[in-house]
């Protein structure tokens, strides 16, 4: 069932997941860039394709986690006590 509204929901996230999250974006993002050069070197139609499909992918789930990160809060670091 969904709920209306449920999208909306903010979450409150660790400074360490946040900058996880932003390590893969930029990891996505890199790859997304290097797959598409590769297009260059391709002569197949179907190769250029599932290629292309692969880019879209990549930057589909980059755009997912920025969309999640503008949602969330982070969370203050805590001291580490000793």
């Amino acid at each position: 069932m969904i709920v209306a509204g449920a999208g909306q929901e903010s979450f409150e996230i660790s400074p360490r997941f946040r900058q996880t999250i932003e390590a893969r974006i930029l990891r996505l993002e890199q790859d997304a860039n290097s797959d598409e050069a590769q297009v260059a070197n391709l002569i197949h139609g179907d190769h250029i394709r599932r290629q292309m499909r692969l880019v879209a992918v990549e930057r589909a789930e980059a755009h997912r986690m920025r969309t999640f990160l503008e949602r969330c809060q982070t969370r203050p670091s805590q001291p580490v006590k000793m």
